[in-house]
Parts: structure tokens; C-alpha cells; sequence
């Protein structure tokens, strides 16, 4: 087998390979055989048949086999042998095969490229200052407030904005006829998320009235069931709920747990907001650090990479945006932040694992076991379901890349200069 590898940029290379005729024979050996086995033709028994009958029968079925199996097996071979470390899956732009002729093809793909760290230890940063202010207090006692909120059945009025609402709703497609089937849903009505024209129609409605509206989706709409058809539907109110909102008092604060009154609870309070400025402080002493030490490399991604991390970035801003009727200047402007966001997402992450690997901060498996105990703890799960998830959904690697790069940022906190 021969290969020659081509650098197309920092961060692309093509590689090409030819596998000698022999080698190519004794795999399509192999494949007709398998063929041979498993051939039902009509005057022979299953795997009796003459081979050279089955080839002539199966010959397309049969090339296209040896190329699935043989071209993935020698490319990787062969980018085994270059110590090549391919980003992402390499792509075949070139593929030759006939009998009699070696077997030939080319392929693309990524590398992270060369790249030598600046100094990344006794980093300059300000410190950040840290103030609790009265409305701090105020703003994490609503929250409070909000969150011990109960809803209350009512009967003899309308719907007004915030109550609680359990409708049904039955759709019909109004070119096609066809309805959909009714569904159940609960919304708080007035909500920035529920559909403008809903939030208008169920206004004032009592329990057992309905309201009729036509929404019409756009032809990209996340739904595909609903993408580009206009609909026409019916909501009926099966029960409303009013949000009663506890007042601050003693009495609230020792209903929340162990306190003896309402300025114990607030002393709580304050400890706990120092504790949130005090992670966010050290967040953004984090973000300033690596963006110190991003800023002074100039390197080129890998694309593959880059794409991938942007088509997240933009499905995480567009699940963000609540208007429907965004403008197409504001789509293209997301799209121009998106990039820079997932170059920026791409371009970090590369670095803090050169950094890992250079200071050896291997994540143990004490570590992973802690923090799976974390994450039961703050998702009020067993241990064991946890687990149990991480080993059906394949998350290992990804938590314990996650660690590391938690570890390698701690690294650069810990030994930057702050003053």
C-alpha cells in the first residue's frame, strides 16, 4: 500500500492511497464469497451456486461492498501509519476501482494545526468588585415569592394575565381539511412565550368557553408538521388557576424553612448573593484570563469543527429570540455573531486542552465520581439513575472533558495576578 500526504493549509490536509492489485483481489475474494453464501439463485441450492454466476448477478451489489469495506480500512491504515489524528471524519472526494487496476482514492480532512502557547501563568487581571445593595435583597426575596406562589381554582370570572390556564386545543389544516388531533395545554396567560394571537383570544374566556383562531407558520418552522400550513384552531378552557403571591413577612420566612423571622431570613439572603457575586467574580476573571491568552495566537480552525460548533450556537440564540416577525437584517446579524461566537467557543477550547495536556491536569476517576454525586444532588435523583443515564447516552468522555477544561481554567485563576 502506498500514500502521500498533502498539506492544503494549517488545518487541512488530503492524503492519497493506492492498494496494490493483489490485495484488492484477495478482498473481492472475500466479498463474493459472503455473496456466494447467502445468494438464493433459482437451480442451485443456497451457497452451491458457481461464483463466477453470482458475481455476474450481484456485480453491483458486490463492488459497492468491497468499496465500503475496503476504503474506510486502508484510510484509516494509512492515516494510522502518518500519525495523523484526523478532526472530525475524513472526507472522499476521489475513488477508483476496476479489476486488474490498484485501488485508489483521496480524502480531506481536518487537523488541529501547530500552535505554540504564550505565557499563560501570572496573567495581570483587576480585581472585580464585589457590592450587595438593598435591591439585591429585594430582587432574591421576590424570587422567593414568585417560586412559593400557589394556584388557586377560581370560578365566576374570566382568564385575566398571569393566571394559570389548562385548555384543550384541536387544529384544522385549512387547505387540506385534515384536523389534528386534539391536545392538552397549560400556559400562563399573558406570557411572553405563548403566541400573541392566544394571549389575545384567551383574555376574559370563562371555564367551558372557547375561542377560534388562524396562525399561519412560517416554512423553516422548527415543527416540520406545521412548516408552511396554515391552520385554524379551536381552544377551550377546561379550568383556570389564580396565582396567589405570599406577602414578606415573619411568617414567610419561617414557612421557608428554619428562621425566626424576616431579617434572619434577609442575613441568609446576603450570604447567599456574596456567595453569587463571588462565583460570578471569578467567572469573569476566568473569561478575562483565556480571552488574555486566546488573543495572542492566530491560528486556523479546523472548518468542520467550526460549523458544527455554529449550527448549536445558532440553534441556542434563535430558541432565545421571543418575536416572531424577526427582520431579515436582524437574522444576518445573528448569523455574523453566531460565526465569531462559535470561532471563539472553538478557538478557547483548543487552547485550554494544549494547556491541560503541557501541565498534565488529567481529570481521575475520583473527580468524575464526585461531581456525578453533585449532579445527583442538585437534580434530587439517585446516584445510581445517574449513572445509569451517562453509561445509556455515551456522556462519559464529554463529562470528563468537561472537568478538564473546569480544571485548566481554575489552573489559570489560581495562577494569575490579581491587583
Amino acid at each position: 500500500m502506498k500514500s502521500k500526504v498533502r498539506k492544503i493549509s494549517e488545518s487541512k490536509r488530503e492524503i492519497e492511497v493506492e492498494v496494490e492489485i493483489e490485495e484488492v483481489q484477495q478482498e473481492l475474494a472475500r466479498v463474493l464469497s459472503e455473496y456466494s453464501r447467502r445468494a438464493k439463485i433459482p437451480g442451485f441450492r443456497p451457497g452451491k451456486a458457481p461464483p463466477d454466476i453470482v458475481k455476474r448477478m450481484f456485480y453491483p451489489e458486490i463492488k459497492d461492498s468491497l468499496i465500503n469495506s475496503l476504503a474506510p480500512k486502508v484510510l484509516n491504515q494509512e492515516l494510522q501509519a502518518q500519525k495523523l489524528e484526523p478532526v472530525g471524519a475524513p472526507v472522499v472526494n476521489e475513488l477508483h476501482f476496476k479489476e486488474g487496476e490498484p485501488f485508489r482514492l483521496t480524502a480531506q480532512f481536518d487537523v488541529w494545526p501547530e500552535v505554540v502557547l504564550p505565557e499563560y501563568k501570572n496573567i495581570e487581571i483587576k480585581p472585580k468588585k464585589i457590592s450587595i445593595t438593598a435591591q439585591d435583597i429585594d430582587q432574591y426575596l421576590e424570587d422567593l415569592r414568585l417560586k412559593a406562589a400557589q394556584y388557586v381554582p377560581i370560578e365566576g370570572r374570566g382568564v385575566v394575565d398571569g393566571d394559570y390556564v389548562v385548555a384543550e386545543i384541536k387544529g384544522k389544516d385549512t387547505k387540506t381539511k385534515k384536523l389534528f388531533p386534539t391536545e392538552k395545554i397549560v400556559l400562563i396567560a399573558g406570557d411572553a412565550q405563548n403566541e400573541k394571537v392566544i394571549n389575545e383570544k384567551l383574555i376574559g374566556l370563562k371555564q367551558e368557553e372557547t375561542c377560534d383562531f388562524i396562525m399561519t407558520y412560517d416554512q423553516d418552522h422548527q415543527n416540520k408538521r406545521l412548516a408552511g400550513k396554515t391552520l385554524e384552531y379551536t381552544l377551550k378552557v377546561m379550568a383556570i388557576k389564580e396565582r396567589k403571591i405570599p406577602e414578606v413577612s415573619d411568617d414567610f420566612a419561617k414557612d421557608l424553612g428554619d428562621y425566626e423571622n424576616l431579617m434572619d431570613l434577609k442575613a441568609k439572603i446576603r450570604e447567599e448573593v456574596k456567595t453569587i457575586k463571588e462565583s460570578e467574580a471569578r467567572r469573569e476573571n476566568a473569561q478575562e484570563i483565556v480571552k488574555s491568552v486566546s488573543d495572542r495566537i492566530h491560528i486556523e480552525l479546523p472548518e468542520s469543527l467550526v460549523e458544527q460548533e455554529y449550527r448549536e450556537v445558532m440553534k441556542r440564540l434563535l430558541s432565545t429570540l421571543s418575536q416572531p416577525d424577526i427582520t431579515k437584517e436582524e437574522i444576518e446579524r445573528l448569523k455574523e455573531e453566531g460565526r465569531k461566537k462559535a470561532e471563539q467557543n472553538i478557538k478557547q477550547h483548543f487552547i485550554l486542552k494544549k494547556i491541560a495536556t503541557k501541565e498534565k491536569l488529567d481529570v481521575s476517576d475520583e473527580e468524575i465520581q464526585e461531581e456525578l454525586k453533585l449532579i445527583a444532588k442538585a437534580n434530587n435523583l439517585p446516584l445510581a439513575r445517574v449513572i445509569d443515564t451517562f453509561n445509556k447516552e455515551g456522556r462519559w468522555e464529554d463529562l470528563r472533558d468537561t472537568l478538564g477544561i473546569k480544571k485548566t481554567v481554575d489552573f489559570l485563576v489560581e495562577n494569575a495576578i490579581i491587583k
